[in-house]
Protein backbone atom coordinates (compact mmCIF):
# COMPACT_ATOMS: atom_id res chain seq x y z
CA UNK A 1 0.00 0.00 0.00
CA UNK A 2 1.17 3.47 -0.82
CA UNK A 3 0.43 6.63 1.08
CA UNK A 4 -0.39 9.61 -1.21
CA UNK A 5 1.72 11.82 1.04
CA UNK A 6 4.78 9.57 1.00
CA UNK A 7 8.07 11.39 0.38
CA UNK A 8 9.71 9.57 -2.51
CA UNK A 9 12.85 11.71 -2.74
CA UNK A 10 14.46 13.13 0.40
CA UNK A 11 14.47 16.85 1.23
CA UNK A 12 17.53 18.98 0.55
CA UNK A 13 18.99 21.60 2.86
CA UNK A 14 20.06 24.19 0.25
CA UNK A 15 19.80 24.10 -3.53
CA UNK A 16 17.29 23.71 -6.35
CA UNK A 17 14.37 21.37 -6.88
CA UNK A 18 13.20 21.01 -10.47
CA UNK A 19 9.71 19.57 -10.28
CA UNK A 20 7.05 18.70 -12.86
CA UNK A 21 9.55 17.56 -15.49
CA UNK A 22 7.86 15.38 -18.11
CA UNK A 23 8.37 11.70 -17.37
CA UNK A 24 11.63 10.32 -18.75
CA UNK A 25 13.35 13.72 -19.17
CA UNK A 26 15.35 13.84 -15.89
CA UNK A 27 18.53 12.56 -17.54
CA UNK A 28 18.28 15.30 -20.18
CA UNK A 29 17.86 17.84 -17.37
CA UNK A 30 21.07 16.55 -15.81
CA UNK A 31 22.83 16.81 -19.19
CA UNK A 32 21.66 20.41 -19.65
CA UNK A 33 22.96 21.31 -16.21
CA UNK A 34 26.25 19.50 -16.79
CA UNK A 35 25.66 17.25 -13.80
CA UNK A 36 27.19 13.81 -14.01
CA UNK A 37 27.07 12.80 -10.35
CA UNK A 38 30.80 13.31 -9.93
CA UNK A 39 32.59 13.98 -6.68
CA UNK A 40 31.02 16.77 -4.65
CA UNK A 41 27.70 16.75 -6.52
CA UNK A 42 24.78 15.66 -4.40
CA UNK A 43 21.59 15.02 -6.28
CA UNK A 44 18.39 13.08 -6.08
CA UNK A 45 16.35 12.01 -9.07
CA UNK A 46 12.83 10.65 -9.10
CA UNK A 47 11.66 9.29 -12.44
CA UNK A 48 8.15 8.47 -13.61
CA UNK A 49 6.54 9.22 -10.26
CA UNK A 50 2.79 9.89 -10.08
CA UNK A 51 1.66 13.47 -10.76
CA UNK A 52 -1.77 15.07 -10.68
CA UNK A 53 -0.77 17.55 -13.39
CA UNK A 54 1.28 15.35 -15.76
CA UNK A 55 0.16 11.79 -14.92
CA UNK A 56 3.88 10.82 -14.61
CA UNK A 57 6.72 13.22 -13.83
CA UNK A 58 10.40 13.38 -13.00
CA UNK A 59 11.93 15.38 -10.15
CA UNK A 60 15.56 16.54 -9.89
CA UNK A 61 16.99 17.86 -6.63
CA UNK A 62 20.43 19.46 -6.69
CA UNK A 63 22.08 20.19 -3.36
CA UNK A 64 24.17 23.34 -3.04
CA UNK A 65 23.34 24.89 -6.41
CA UNK A 66 20.90 27.53 -7.60
CA UNK A 67 20.25 27.70 -11.35
CA UNK A 68 21.24 30.67 -13.49
CA UNK A 69 18.66 32.26 -15.81
CA UNK A 70 20.53 30.83 -18.84
CA UNK A 71 20.22 27.34 -17.37
CA UNK A 72 16.51 27.85 -16.72
CA UNK A 73 16.00 29.14 -20.29
CA UNK A 74 17.58 26.04 -21.83
CA UNK A 75 15.83 23.80 -19.33
CA UNK A 76 12.51 25.24 -20.49
CA UNK A 77 13.11 23.80 -23.97
CA UNK A 78 12.85 20.20 -22.75
CA UNK A 79 10.82 20.75 -19.58
CA UNK A 80 8.27 23.46 -20.42
CA UNK A 81 6.01 22.47 -17.49
CA UNK A 82 8.79 22.50 -14.89
CA UNK A 83 8.66 24.35 -11.60
CA UNK A 84 11.88 25.68 -10.07
CA UNK A 85 12.03 25.72 -6.28
CA UNK A 86 14.93 27.41 -4.50
CA UNK A 87 15.51 25.82 -1.09
CA UNK A 88 17.44 27.31 1.81
CA UNK A 89 17.69 25.62 5.21
CA UNK A 90 15.06 23.04 4.11
CA UNK A 91 12.46 25.73 3.27
CA UNK A 92 11.27 26.70 -0.21
CA UNK A 93 12.02 30.42 -0.37
CA UNK A 94 11.24 30.94 -4.05
CA UNK A 95 9.05 29.02 -6.47
CA UNK A 96 8.30 29.77 -10.12
CA UNK A 97 7.42 28.02 -13.35
CA UNK A 98 9.86 28.13 -16.22
CA UNK A 99 9.08 30.50 -19.06
CA UNK A 100 10.24 29.73 -22.55
CA UNK A 101 12.35 32.53 -24.04
CA UNK A 102 11.79 33.58 -27.65
CA UNK A 103 15.50 33.18 -28.46
CA UNK A 104 18.45 31.31 -26.90
CA UNK A 105 21.96 32.48 -27.71
CA UNK A 106 25.28 30.71 -27.35
CA UNK A 107 23.98 27.64 -25.53
CA UNK A 108 23.10 25.22 -28.35
CA UNK A 109 25.22 24.06 -31.29
CA UNK A 110 23.64 23.89 -34.74
CA UNK A 111 23.64 20.31 -36.08
CA UNK A 112 23.99 21.59 -39.69
CA UNK A 113 27.66 21.19 -40.68
CA UNK A 114 27.19 23.91 -43.33
CA UNK A 115 25.94 26.52 -40.85
CA UNK A 116 28.15 29.57 -40.33
CA UNK A 117 28.17 28.84 -36.59
CA UNK A 118 29.91 25.49 -37.18
CA UNK A 119 32.31 26.66 -39.92
CA UNK A 120 34.91 28.09 -37.55
CA UNK A 121 33.64 31.66 -37.89
CA UNK A 122 33.49 33.78 -34.71
CA UNK A 123 29.67 33.69 -34.66
CA UNK A 124 27.72 32.69 -31.58
CA UNK A 125 24.79 30.36 -32.15
CA UNK A 126 21.27 31.71 -31.96
CA UNK A 127 18.06 29.71 -32.03
CA UNK A 128 14.47 30.88 -32.22
CA UNK A 129 12.28 28.94 -29.82
CA UNK A 130 9.32 27.31 -31.54
CA UNK A 131 6.28 25.66 -29.97
CA UNK A 132 7.75 22.20 -30.60
CA UNK A 133 11.48 22.80 -31.05
CA UNK A 134 14.12 25.35 -32.06
CA UNK A 135 15.22 26.90 -35.38
CA UNK A 136 18.74 28.14 -36.12
CA UNK A 137 18.55 31.88 -36.85
CA UNK A 138 21.37 31.60 -39.42
CA UNK A 139 20.64 28.52 -41.54
CA UNK A 140 17.02 27.75 -40.64
CA UNK A 141 17.69 24.18 -39.43
CA UNK A 142 14.82 23.04 -37.21
CA UNK A 143 15.38 20.63 -34.34
CA UNK A 144 12.41 19.06 -32.58
CA UNK A 145 13.97 16.08 -30.81
CA UNK A 146 17.26 15.60 -29.03
CA UNK A 147 17.65 19.28 -28.09
CA UNK A 148 19.69 18.19 -25.08
CA UNK A 149 22.32 16.74 -27.44
CA UNK A 150 22.88 20.22 -28.94
CA UNK A 151 23.98 21.82 -25.68
CA UNK A 152 27.27 23.58 -26.29
CA UNK A 153 29.77 22.28 -23.76
CA UNK A 154 32.18 25.18 -24.30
Amino acid sequence: MSNDHELRVSKIRDGTVIDHVRGGQALNVLAILGIDGGEGEELSVGMNVPSDRLARKDIVKVEGRELSQDEVDVLSLIAPDATINIVRDYDVIEKHRVERPSVVEGVLSCPNPGCITTAGEPVSSEFEVLEDGVRCSYCGTIVRDEIASLIDAD
